[in-house]
C-alpha cells in the first residue's frame, strides 16, 4: 500500500499526512510546494523527515501519470484544489486545476498498471443557497444547483468520477465538506473562523466575513474520512456528504470568545451561498466508526495549538497582518 497525497502541503492535506504517518504508512506527497511548512506545524520533525515529496502541478498530465505509475502507487488522496474565491475570479484557471487536474488523477489511476482507489475531495458547494432548497437535511440524492464555479467544477468531478468506474473500473469516493477549521486553515472564505481564532490567543480582534448557518468540521476529523475511505469503502464511485455540526456563525464567534475570555471575534456580512443542513447518514451507514470533535473541544485544540506555535516563535500571523496592524494602530 503506497498513498499518493496531491495537494499534500495544503490544511485538509497535511493533516492526512500526518495522520497516516502516525500510522507508520508509505507516503509521498505532491505539490507545487516542495517545503511541507503546514505539515511542520503539527507533526513532529522525524515524522515531516520520513516523507517523501514530490513537486509539480497537478495540471501537468505527463507528470502525475508517470508519478503514479513509476511509484508503485496504490491509493490517490486528491486534495489539490483552488478554491471558491479564486475560481469566481479566474475560472479558466481554476478549472484547469479543479476539472482538469482531477481527470489527470483519474487517468493516472487508469493507466497507474495496478488498482489505484481514489479518494478525492468534492465539496458542499455542489449545493446552492438555503432558498434553493425546502427544509429539511440534504441528502446525496437531492439535486445539485451549485451558485459558484467552484461548485460547479466539483459537480463535474463527481459525474466523471462515475463515468471512470463505468468505463474503466476505478473505485472511487467523493467527499463534500464545507466549513473546516483547525490549525493550517488560512485560505478561502471559511477559513474566517481559523484565523479569527488565531487571532483571539494574539489578543486582536478579528471579524469573520460572513454571517448565518454553516456545516463547522474539525480538520482532523475530516482527514479521518479520507482516509477511512481510501481504507475500506466498498467498490464504486461514490459520493458522500461530511457533517459536523451544523451552527450559526454567532455560536462559532461565542465559542472562540469564551476559549479566549474576551470579546474579540464579531461577525458581519452575507451567508456562505451554499445550504448548511447537511445528510451525513449515508457515510455513516458505511463507516458508522468516523470521529466528531465537538465544537469547544475544537476550537480549544485549535487555540491551544496556536498558543504553543505562538510561543515557540512559530506561529505563522502573515493571514491576518492587516488585524494585528489595526491593533498596533489604535494602541499607538
Amino acid at each position: 500500500m503506497r498513498i499518493l497525497v496531491t495537494g499534500a502541503q495544503g490544511c485538509i492535506g497535511a493533516w492526512t499526512v500526518k495522520a497516516l504517518l502516525d500510522r507508520g504508512l508509505d507516503v509521498m506527497a505532491y505539490d507545487l510546494d516542495p517545503h511541507p511548512r503546514r505539515l511542520g506545524l503539527i507533526a513532529a520533525p522525524e515524522q515531516v523527515a520520513r516523507l517523501a515529496v514530490r513537486t509539480g502541478s497537478i495540471e501537468d498530465t505527463a507528470a502525475v501519470k508517470a508519478l503514479v505509475k513509476d511509484e508503485g502507487i496504490t491509493h490517490i488522496v486528491h486534495l489539490a484544489a483552488r478554491l471558491m474565491p479564486f475560481c469566481q475570479a479566474n475560472p479558466v484557471a481554476g478549472a484547469m486545476a479543479n476539472v482538469i487536474g482531477t481527470l489527470n488523477v483519474f487517468e493516472a489511476a487508469r493507466d497507474g498498471g495496478r488498482p489505484v482507489r481514489v479518494v478525492y475531495a468534492s465539496s458542499s458547494a455542489v449545493w446552492g443557497p438555503e432558498e434553493f432548497y425546502g427544509s429539511g437535511k440534504l441528502t446525496e440524492n437531492e439535486p445539485l444547483k451549485p451558485s459558484t464555479h467552484y461548485g460547479v467544477f466539483k459537480r463535474a468531478n463527481e459525474g466523471n468520477a462515475r463515468v471512470y468506474f463505468q468505463d474503466h473500473g476505478i473505485n472511487s469516493v467523493a467527499l463534500r465538506p464545507l466549513t473546516v477549521y483547525g490549525v493550517n486553515r488560512d485560505t478561502g472564505l471559511t477559513s474566517d473562523p481559523t484565523k479569527a481564532m488565531k487571532a483571539a490567543v494574539l489578543g486582536v480582534s478579528f471579524q469573520i466575513r460572513f454571517s448565518g448557518p454553516t456545516d463547522f468540521q474539525y480538520v482532523a476529523d475530516t482527514a479521518a474520512a479520507f482516509i477511512a475511505c481510501a481504507d475500506r469503502a466498498p467498490q464504486g464511485a461514490h459520493v458522500f456528504n461530511l457533517h459536523g455540526e451544523t451552527l450559526d456563525t454567532a455560536q462559532i464567534a461565542a465559542a472562540i470568545n469564551k476559549q479566549a475570555g474576551a470579546e474579540l471575534v464579531s461577525f458581519s456580512g452575507p451567508h456562505i451561498p451554499i445550504a448548511a443542513s447537511i445528510d451525513a447518514s449515508a457515510i455513516k451507514q458505511v463507516l458508522p466508526d468516523l470521529p466528531s470533535t465537538p465544537l469547544a473541544m475544537g476550537v480549544r485544540e485549535t487555540m491551544d495549538r496556536f498558543k504553543a506555535l505562538s510561543e515557540a516563535g512559530r506561529l505563522d500571523t502573515s493571514d491576518i497582518d492587516e488585524e494585528i496592524a489595526a491593533m498596533r494602530e489604535r494602541n499607538n
